[in-house]
């Protein structure tokens, strides 16, 4: 107890010399203020009373390091944005020593070092590897330039940037566009998070699918610091979702993390206001989350910040857990106050954002100065450096992985094990083999998680049973398809139902959609596409298993709502991607859709658009068809050579097409002319491959040969896509074009059944005649009765087509 003539000492008020006081002073343009050293007390405290650190003391020492390396962070920051060279004593740097060119996203990576260093602390500070991801990708020079400083990094980072003038070539590397003889980039490094990015598991190139993702990605037992941008926040209304979405019995904790600088590239953001700010809080609370605001320029605020949030949302999940409170929980979120591009010049302004100086240090004297007068606040002295590193780098001594290692960048969930469903004898949905496999398949499963990703209607798109297993996921059930803890994301904003399955890379999941809306998802399924690809390239490719995405209700059996519902943009948009990892596949029948989902499943790092049919289709292929035409892709379904002449070659692509080429095939058998049709069910394994790692995947030109005989030349195909987008991927089956002709979508429609919707786009089975009558320079009245010749050429009542009247 003090005497009376003792003045009593205020809170945050250090003693001199303490490590608190010594913090407390800040560091370069670091400062702390009064709000955020009172937090930093408590936090103390905490940390010492969960036994994580051995005394207050210490907590403050590793602050002080934290201070130091987000300088360091801030001062190597904008060396990547400007500068060839690093010079390590802090001297000026002279003309030569600048870029001819900078680039760099340069004022939202400086607001993403006190963040990272501050998830990099956190980490240490409690002796557990959280992990992490930035909505923000382009704000990838903050997140590399620290773990250059720490030396988190990938082998290929590591031996080019620790050795000796490594900060040099790391700021030499950053944009500088160079390539090696195949084209590929010469330095391990992007202007976005890349496989390179030790820990980076999210491109962050199209803003908006972290906030949607962040939720279904941890499992329970595991941390997730999401940091996120304001701009994002504005446009994404589905991230508001969260909250209903999170439940502690299959969801890790999530600590999403705004970084509100209040800048995009041109503008303001309304979070950039005062007003804007609040209403937004405001907004969030009433959509379920806890907001709190902090210092956005003071990483031990973000330190402060996300281990409260953490310790408060596992509270809210035990809480639920026992049946104390209900769902929803309350979930924090963070929104870091900054300015764009705090700690530099030009800091708040529109500049900030790319590049701060008024012009460019190698040519002007005035922004070679400001850029040497301002990032000498930043400079870190090296053997104090290397003091704070230390202090921070802990990780054998506290048995903990690497951040580059978190959980969610070494997913590899268990191969799963694969259910034997009976094959379909008589005419059925093909969804229903979808519906019964998955259903099977997550019951054999029960260590996977599984996610569904619904946009609507999933009765109607035959997943019944699915539905009747695995529920609606909802706050407040009213009836037997929903549960609180049901496994199905169903909203009416496909971006939001995709990424759930996207980020859900620990188990099992399935998409269905109608096909004309599954092109709403196209963006996040691309941005996952390309970063898979890249892990691929770099040798370290996903493990996650595979993905199906299923576009029913598609284009030639949705007539009946108009041309909105009828467009087949989404599978050709895919099929344009790297075959490896994106299959596009078009089983015709229940056990055509049966055989191909073990593969789909059994997959690593690969997504699969399966267009399938909802409305009944007759059984084309028994079950060792369906099994042969899942390994090769194609598969010949009928074909009648006794007349010796060359045969005519039909491929057919999708369901409907299959049926209106048999239709045509029994016409040309009547008439005895000879025939091959082969069903064609995945087009992207007989491309010619565009670089040795698809050619994995497709065929070879032997395997082609077989299905496909150049003695054949003469060819018709119909299929689901429109015709230039199949003719172009498939350029090598048809050899002679002037001997071909391809039907599919011309993008007609209306109001129309599956016939209409087939003559309307010039593709059905006398179509089909009239084309294999061009290819064989002969009149299309040998197969073709007046009556259908005048329809098929559009003089004539198309009923006696889509009838299929004689």
């Amino acid at each position: 107890m003090s005497s009376p003539t003792e003045p009593v000492q205020a809170p945050n008020e250090a003693t001199p010399g303490s490590a608190f006081h010594c913090w407390q002073q800040g560091y370069g343009v670091i400062r702390h203020s009064e709000q955020t050293s009172a937090r930093v007390r408590e936090l103390a405290g905490k940390l010492v009373s969960a036994g994580h650190q051995p005394d207050e003391d210490t907590v403050y020492r590793k602050l002080i390091a934290l201070d130091r390396l987000t300088s360091a962070g801030l001062w190597l920051v904008v060396h990547m944005t400007y500068c060839n060279r690093v010079d390590i004593a802090g001297a000026p740097l002279v003309a030569q020593d600048f870029k001819a060119s900078p680039e760099g996203h340069t004022g939202g990576a400086l607001n993403m070092v006190p963040a990272y260093a501050a998830y990099l602390a956190l980490n240490n500070l409690t002796g557990k590897t959280r992990s992490w991801l930035m909505g923000q990708g382009h704000c990838v020079a903050a997140v590399d330039a620290l773990n250059v400083l720490t030396g988190n990094l990938h082998p290929e980072q590591r031996a080019r940037y620790l050795a000796p003038e490594g900060l040099s070539r790391l700021a030499s590397d950053f944009y500088s566009y160079r390539q090696k003889p195949d084209g590929t980039m010469a330095a391990p490094l992007g202007s976005h998070v890349n496989p390179h990015t030790a820990g980076g598991i999210i491109e962050g190139g199209y803003l908006g699918f972290a906030e949607l993702q962040y939720a279904h990605m941890p499992l329970p037992g595991e941390s997730l610091v999401a940091f996120l941008s304001d701009g994002a926040a504005e446009e994404q209304r589905g991230s508001d979702w969260i909250p209903r979405w999170w439940r502690a019995e299959d969801c890790g904790l999530v600590l999403p993390v705004m970084i509100a600088n209040g800048r995009r590239i041109e503008q303001r953001t309304e979070l950039g206001t005062r007003e804007g700010l609040e209403r937004f809080e405001q907004h969030l609370q009433h959509r379920g989350f806890d907001p709190v605001r902090f210092d956005g320029r003071d990483p031990a605020a973000f330190v402060c910040a996300m281990y409260d949030m953490e310790q408060a949302l596992a509270a809210h999940g035990t809480a639920a857990q026992h049946g104390e409170t209900g769902y929803p929980v309350r979930i924090p979120y963070g929104i870091a106050e900054t300015v764009k591009g705090y700690g530099f010049y030009g800091a708040g302004e529109n500049a900030a954002h790319n590049l701060p100086l008024p012009g460019n240090p190698r040519m002007d004297a005035i922004s070679r100065e400001l850029f040497n007068e301002y990032a000498t606040p930043l400079w870190v002295k090296p053997q104090e450096l290397n003091l704070a590193v230390s202090e921070l780098n802990e990780h054998s001594q506290q048995g903990r992985p690497l951040e580059r290692d978190h959980p969610l960048a070494l997913r590899r969930p268990s191969e799963p094990a694969i259910p034997v469903l009976p094959w379909a004898q008589n005419k059925c949905s093909p969804m229903t083999a979808v519906d019964e496999f998955f259903k099977a398949l997550v019951a054999d499963n029960p260590e996977l998680r599984p996610r569904v990703g619904n946009p609507d209607e999933l009765a109607s798109n035959r997943l019944k049973g699915v539905l009747d297993s695995l529920k609606h996921r909802v706050n407040d059930p009213e009836n037997e398809a929903e549960s609180v803890h049901g496994k199905i994301i169903t909203a009416l904003n496909e971006e939001a139902v995709v990424s759930a399955c996207l980020a859900n890379k620990a188990g099992l999941n399935l998409v269905a959609s109608y096909e004309a809306f599954c092109v709403k998802m196209l963006g996040a399924i691309r941005q996952e596409l390309i970063f898979a690809r890249h892990q691929k390239e770099v040798g370290r490719p996903p493990q996650w298993l595979g993905l199906p995405v299923i576009a029913t209700s598609h284009t030639w059996e949705n007539g009946k709502n108009e041309q909105s519902h009828q467009d087949t943009s989404f599978c050709e948009a895919l099929l344009g991607e790297m075959s490896d990892v994106s299959r596009v596949i078009f089983p015709a029948d229940y056990n055509s859709a049966l055989a191909i989902l073990p593969s789909v499943y059994r997959e690593r790092g690969r997504i699969s658009c399966l267009v399938i049919p909802k409305r009944e289709r007759p059984c084309v292929f028994n079950g060792s068809e369906a099994e042969a035409l899942a390994r090769h892709g194609a598969l010949v379904v009928d074909e009648d050579t006794s007349a010796g002449e060359e045969p005519l070659l039909l491929i057919a692509n999708g369901a409907y097409q299959l049926s209106e080429a048999i239709r045509a095939c029994e016409r040309l058998r009547e008439t005895g002319t000879p025939f091959r049709l082969v069903y064609l069910q995945e087009p992207g394994r007989f491309r010619q491959p565009r670089d040795p790692m698809e050619a994995t995947s497709c065929l070879t030109e032997f395997e082609r040969e077989r299905l496909f005989p150049h003695r054949m030349h003469r060819r018709v195909a119909l299929t689901h896509m429109r015709p230039e987008v199949f003719r172009g991927h498939l350029h090598t089956l048809f050899p002679q074009p002037g001997h071909s002709r391809v039907l599919g979508y011309i993008n007609r429609g209306g109001t129309l059944n599956e016939a209409g919707m087939l003559f309307a786009n010039r593709c059905s089975w006398g179509h089909a005649l009239a084309a294999c009558a061009e290819v064989m320079d002969k009149p299309p009245g040998e197969w073709l009765s007046s009556a259908e010749l005048a329809a098929v050429e559009g003089r004539g009542d198309p009923g006696v087509i889509t009838r299929g009247l004689p």
